[in-house]
Formats: C-alpha cells, sequence, structure tokens
C-alpha cells in the first residue's frame, strides 16, 4: 500500500513507536523504487539530531550530495551550486558521505538555501522521493516557524514527493491532522502496525532452518509474545539466541537468551532509575508490572501501588510520556499504557 501511494504522486505521513522498523522499510521501498521505476532518486534524511533550520540545511545538502555521485552530471551540479554559498566539504573518514557546512550571516540566507537546495533537486528533471525521518523534531527549532517555511517550499515543488516519518504520534497528528497546522490535510496518514503474527513466525522458523537449525514452535511463540512483535525487540532477543549456537531451539534456549539480555541491559535501567524521581520509578515500575494500563486513575490501581490521588497519577503518567518511557496507544477501544522499553518492562515486572 505505501508503494502504491508514493507512485501515485501522494505525500505520506509514516507514524510507528521507535524501533518498529520504519527506517529498515523505508530503504525496503527505496529498493523496490529503483527496480520498478529506475527513473525516481530516493532520499533519506534523519533530523532526530538537528536543533535548528541551519542544521537541518546541514543534513540536507549532506544526504543530497551523498545520493548524486560526483561523478554523475547531477552531482557536479549540485557542488558547482554549493560553491557559491562558501561550503565547508569534509568527508566521512568511515562512509566516505559528504559532511557539508555553510557559513550564513542573517537567517533569511539560511532560508534562502533551503530553498535553493529544495528548488535543485526538484528541477533536474528526474523524480525525486525525500524521506525525512523523526519529522517531529522540527517543533523543537528555536527563532524560525520552520513548519509553516517548509510546507510553502514544498508547496512549490512539482518533481518531489515526501515521506514525513515520525515516532511521537500525538506531536505527528497535530502536525498533520489539525487544521491551524501549516502541514494540515497534506499527506496520507499511515500508522506502521505490528508484523503480522504467521509471518512473523514463518520468517523466524526459515532463517533458523537456513543454517540447518530448528525452533520449536512453541518457542517462537513466546518470543513474539514476549517482545510484543516489536521488530528491534524480536531481532535482539532471537539474535541472541542464535549467537548461543544450539542447532535446536527449545523453551529453555529462550529462557537463557532472555536471561542474557535483561542481565546485559541491567546497568541502563539501573541508570534510568538514577535519572528519575523516586515517584516517577514507582509508576513506571508498576506500569511494567500490570504489563499494560487503561485506567491510570482508578481507585484499585491507585491503592494497589501507593500512587496516590488521581491528579498525582496523571502528572507522574505525563511526565513519563514526555520522556518516553511510556507509550500510549490509542484504538478504537481507548487509550492504553505500558513501558516503551519492552525489555525495561520485562526487567522491571520480575
Amino acid at each position: 500500500m505505501l508503494m502504491d501511494f508514493v507512485s501515485n504522486g501522494r505525500n505520506v505521513t509514516l507514524l510507528s513507536p521507535r524501533r518498529m522498523g520504519k527506517t529498515g522499510l523505508i530503504f525496503r521501498l527505496f529498493d523496490e523504487m529503483s527496480t520498478k521505476q529506475s527513473d525516481v532518486q530516493c532520499i533519506y534524511l534523519d533530523i532526530f539530531a538537528t536543533d535548528s533550520l541551519e542544521s537541518f540545511v546541514k543534513v540536507l545538502a549532506s544526504a543530497v550530495s551523498s545520493v548524486f555521485s560526483q561523478n554523475t552530471k547531477i552531482g557536479r551540479q549540485f557542488l558547482d551550486y554549493l560553491k557559491h554559498l562558501r561550503p565547508l566539504i569534509s568527508y566521512d573518514p568511515i562512509s566516505g558521505v559528504p559532511q557539508i557546512s555553510v557559513t550564513y550571516q542573517t537567517e533569511n540566507e539560511k532560508e534562502q538555501t533551503l530553498k535553493g537546495i529544495l528548488d535543485f533537486i526538484d528541477s533536474r528533471g528526474v523524480k525525486v522521493l525525500l524521506a525525512i525521518d523523526e519529522f517531529q523534531q522540527i517543533r523543537e527549532y528555536k527563532n524560525v516557524c520552520f513548519e509553516a517555511l517548509l510546507r510553502g517550499y514544498i508547496q512549490m515543488m512539482k518533481n518531489t514527493n515526501f515521506i514525513f516519518c515520525g515516532s511521537k504520534r500525538k506531536m505527528m497528528l497535530d502536525m498533520f491532522s489539525n487544521p491551524r497546522s501549516p502541514f494540515y490535510s497534506s499527506t496520507v496518514i499511515f500508522p506502521l502496525d505490528s508484523v503480522n503474527k504467521e509471518s512473523y513466525k514463518s520468517f523466524i522458523t526459515a532463517l533458523f532452518a537456513k543454517d540447518s537449525r530448528t525452533i520449536d514452535d512453541d518457542a517462537v511463540e513466546y518470543i513474539l509474545d514476549w517482545t510484543r512483535l516489536h521488530t528491534f525487540y524480536t531481532q535482539s532477543l532471537c539474535n541472541m539466541i542464535y549467537s548461543e549456537g544450539s542447532s535446536h531451539i527449545t523453551m529453555k534456549e529462550v529462557d537463557s537468551a532472555i536471561a542474557m539480555i535483561l542481565k546485559l541491559n541491567e546497568p541502563i535501567f539501573f541508570q534510568y532509575r538514577e535519572l528519575l524521581t523516586s515517584g516517577q520509578w514507582q509508576y513506571l515500575e508498576a506500569v511494567a508490572k500490570e504489563g499494560v494500563i487503561t485506567q491510570p486513575t482508578a481507585g484499585k490501581f491507585l491503592m494497589k501501588y501507593k500512587i496516590g490521588t488521581p491528579a498525582n497519577s496523571r502528572r507522574l503518567l505525563s511526565s513519563l510520556l514526555d520522556k518516553e518511557l511510556i507509550l500510549s496507544t490509542t484504538t478504537q477501544e481507548g487509550t492504553s499504557y505500558r513501558v516503551y522499553d519492552v525489555f525495561m518492562e520485562k526487567w522491571m515486572g520480575r
């Protein structure tokens, strides 16, 4: 379906929790696009570490340079375009990807540079698919209404389509479904759900079989239930099981791998405890032990874990949501909450 949207020239908002596999999905989409539509140029940039218009421009320029090779006509044209901006160009010693920085005198120069780069990629006579990961980060930029600025530039582009990816669901939905937001109703909203369980079971079994190993059905079932079908945690657990070298995997090998993973992650979990207040930690532990909560102000929940008043529960929940330590999920049945990190949830539950 995602392929259909971008093939038909639609801009897409891709939503998923962190580590669910959206970046991998994007690169898989890029591979499919290059096979089926060789005239489409795909560009990916992750703006999680950006904090300003200037840093966004730097990441964008580096991404464009890495795609349009200096050995191609378009690549040489792009470097020629950058030269009048007096850029500082260096190269990553490991990947060889160009790292570009530009010195500016005014905010207007930054805005014009952004517009110039977008105009450049849109006017090269090729279709472009530009994926921007962790897009909600632009709301952290200071001293500029970046949403309105970028939306204004994008509206003028004829040959470029966008995938806006984000892990902060509430913020992303506000950006694209709030009538007062510049990007309102400008994309197709595409939530990324978990992989179908039966398909995932077949995939895991087949991967072990490739190395002449077998895995019991109940072991695969347990892995997927334990990790909530969350891509990162499922892959991590399977990798640990694989690395232990057993030719036949039973529940015993799964339990052994789980114990090792939780042990290895303990220093990280202890660090979280140092960074939180005692009340926040107690609340996070309560959610972990419950597995999932749907009524955070219910009397039974408050009394069981000595949380106090409903107002205190709402305050603690809000603080942990902001820190992305608790994940909220909204469906037709309502909103539920659970610990974001699956491994941490299991460790605290123990």
